[in-house]
């Protein structure tokens, strides 16, 4: 039998709050260690060592932790022992999120064959012995991760009768005649310890995604429509036909920022059927759906649109358009880029009677 045992019942004393129970991705810390072991198929059951609310359906036990990490493991370990004292131990630290498969594997597979495993990685900065400033020789040296696998009945030996100043479970059984083989660890296994090192896991767990929009107006033929792309006024230029304002760049841009959220399009949020939309300004719309997108904790990265027209000319007013759709969506300018075609005298757009436009939105949900 393979058990996984999750440590999770860290005070978080140097993070100064509980780091376990920070949002990541959508899961709290601890769980991404948790469901990967879960996952994987060498695994036979899962236990966690930390408070009751930690419980899962799918974890084999759940038992409290100690005042120290050795004494929260060795809880663990009692309750393993019970279900399988031959069985084989992997021990892993719940602020460790990103334990990987072929890691898991690599231990597990160490593990078997000589009795005790753990990952180790090579250090890269010059290391340096303090107060004295003297430079150790970082080659000999290695940073130890977890999961740390061996015997449950050598683990609970080596916890009763090893040394108590023994810092990991590797050491401890050293202590006691046990040595481990080690095996190459991933540095993206990083342990989250300090507030700069959950920054760079949100950063991991980043979701992006794209959304797309396209939008078609006609020429309106009220003389005294005004032409409105962008949030941009074109006088002396024929207005679009529509409900609002009928800025079919807006639309687009609208409907691609709505569409990269999952939050439907224009028409659901801003139906043609609604007097309340007659002849707004598309600025409120796209305003509207920056304001959904951000409730649902997506921001812009970055938008491109290309308006396709005979008439008017775009770029002499690109600037001006992109600063009102930055301005609208609190963004900077330099995420937004305008282009212009025309469709070189092929069809409707081709043959000046209307406007097109399309998008394409980028947004970013950091990892909480």
């Amino acid at each position: 039998m393979t058990l996984a045992i999750v440590v999770a019942a860290g005070r978080s004393e140097r993070f100064g709050r509980d780091k376990l129970r920070l949002p990541l991705g959508g899961r709290p810390v601890w769980r991404w260690s948790v469901d990967a072991f879960l996952r994987h198929p060498r695994i036979d059951a899962v236990g966690i060592v930390g408070p009751a609310d930690l419980g899962l359906p799918a974890l084999a036990y759940r038992v409290d932790g100690g005042a120290t990490r050795q004494e929260s493991v060795y809880s663990g370990l009692r309750v393993a022992a019970s279900i399988d004292a031959g069985a084989l131990a992997l021990i892993h630290d719940g602020a460790r999120p990103f334990v990987s498969d072929s890691l898991i594997d690599r231990v597990l597979d160490s593990a078997l064959g000589h009795g005790a495993a753990a990952p180790v990685v090579p250090l890269f900065d010059t290391i340096r012995e303090f107060p004295a400033a003297r430079i150790v020789l970082r080659e000999s040296l290695r940073g130890t991760q977890t999961p740390q696998a061996a015997r449950v009945s050598d683990l609970l030996r080596a916890h009763e009768t090893g040394d108590p100043e023994a810092t990991d479970d590797m050491a401890l059984l050293a202590s006691i005649g046990i040595r481990a083989a080690f095996v190459d660890g991933d540095r993206a296994n990083f342990k989250i310890t300090t507030e700069e090192d959950y920054a760079m896991a949100r950063a991991l767990t980043e979701e992006t995604r794209t959304g797309i929009g396209y939008d078609v107006h006609a020429f309106s033929p009220d003389s005294d429509r005004p032409l409105m792309l962008g949030g941009v006024h074109f006088p002396g230029e024929p207005g679009l036909e529509g409900h609002s304002d009928a800025d079919a760049l807006l639309h687009a841009v609208t409907d691609a920022i709505l569409g990269a959220a999952g939050l439907g399009d224009i028409g659901v949020h801003f139906p043609p059927t609604d007097c309340t939309w007659k002849d707004v300004s598309s600025l409120v719309f796209l305003q509207k759906a920056g304001t959904l997108i951000r409730q649902e904790g997506w921001s812009v990265v970055h938008l491109d649109a290309t308006v396709l027209a005979e008439r008017p000319k775009i770029v002499a007013r690109r600037e001006e358009i992109r600063r009102s759709i930055a301005s609208t969506l609190g963004i900077a300018p330099e995420r937004v880029s305008i282009k212009a075609t025309t469709h070189e005298g092929l069809g409707a757009i081709g043959r000046g009677e209307g406007i097109a436009a399309m998008a394409i939105a980028t947004i970013s949900r950091r990892g909480d």
